[in-house]
C-alpha cells in the first residue's frame, strides 16, 4: 500500500485571514489533522467551516501520539499537521515526527505560510540580509549568557521568541553580554493591537517602556557592526 502524505500546514498566527488558499484545500482533503491545542485548532476549522479528526500532539507527549499518526499514514491515508500558530516545526512540535515519517518512506509536504520571525523581521527595519533564529531561550539566566556570549561576533540580526515577562531580565543580559544594542520588539502581530517598539536595550531598560508588556513577544536584536541602524534616530 502507498503511504499517505504528511503536509506541514502553517497556519495563522493571529489574524484569522492569514490563510492559503491552498493550506484551506489541504486541511478540506485529509483524513486527519495532528495539532497542539484542539480548541485552537477547532476555532480556526470553524471558520472555515471544516470538519476533520483531530489527533492532540503537543509537548511533552508527542512521542507517544507518533504511533498513531504513523499508523493513518501508513495505512494509505494523508495527514496534517498543524500548531496552535505559524508554521509547525520552528520552535513548535513537529521535528520528531517529521523524521518519523521520513524514515517510514511518507512523503513530507510543506504548505507554507504565516512565521512569526519572518513577519516580525520584515518590518523591523533591522538588516534582513543576514539572520539567525535562535527561538526560544533557557530558561535560566546562566544558560542565557553563554548563549549570548556565544553570539557576540554574529553579524546577522538576532531573532528570540520570549514571554514579555522575561523581557526586562533578557534584555539586561544582552546589555551585559552583547553591549547596548539596538533591538526590536514586536508583539501582537497580526493582531489589533500589533506593536513594534524601537531602541537601544539601555534606553528600554531606562525608561521602563517594556513594563507592563503581556504575552509572547518577538524580539530582534541588532547584529555586531560599526553602524547604527537606518530606523535609529540621531
Amino acid at each position: 500500500m502507498i503511504p499517505g502524505t504528511l503536509y506541514i500546514v502553517a497556519t495563522p498566527i493571529g489574524n484569522l485571514e492569514d490563510i492559503t488558499l491552498r493550506a484551506v484545500r489541504i486541511l478540506g482533503q485529509v483524513a486527519a489533522i495532528a495539532c497542539e491545542d484542539t480548541r485552537q485548532t477547532l476555532k480556526l476549522l470553524n471558520r472555515l467551516n471544516l470538519k476533520k479528526p483531530l489527533i492532540s500532539y503537543f509537548q511533552p507527549w508527542e512521542g507517544k501520539k507518533i504511533p498513531e499518526i504513523l499508523s493513518v499514514l501508513l495505512g494509505g491515508r494523508d495527514v496534517a499537521l498543524v500548531s496552535d500558530a505559524g508554521t509547525p516545526g520552528i520552535s513548535d512540535p513537529g521535528y520528531r515526527l517529521v523524521v518519523e515519517a521520513i524514515r517510514n518512506g511518507i512523503m513530507v509536504t510543506p504548505i507554507p505560510g504565516p512565521n512569526a520571525a519572518a513577519a516580525a523581521l520584515s518590518a523591523s527595519g533591522l538588516s534582513t540580509h543576514r539572520f539567525l533564529f535562535i527561538g526560544f531561550p533557557p530558561p535560566k539566566t546562566e544558560g542565557v549568557r553563554n548563549l549570548l556570549l556565544g553570539l557576540r561576533e554574529e553579524e546577522g540580526t538576532l531573532i528570540v521568541y520570549l514571554p514579555a515577562r522575561r523581557l526586562e531580565a533578557f534584555l539586561g543580559s544582552v546589555l551585559e553580554c552583547l553591549g547596548d544594542r539596538f533591538v526590536v520588539i514586536a508583539r501582537e502581530l497580526t493582531k489589533i493591537h500589533e506593536e513594534f517598539l524601537r531602541d537601544t536595550a539601555a534606553n528600554f531598560l531606562k525608561t521602563k517602556g517594556i513594563h507592563g508588556l503581556k504575552g509572547e513577544v518577538t524580539l530582534l536584536i541588532q547584529g555586531k557592526t560599526r553602524k547604527k541602524p537606518a530606523i535609529q534616530k540621531e
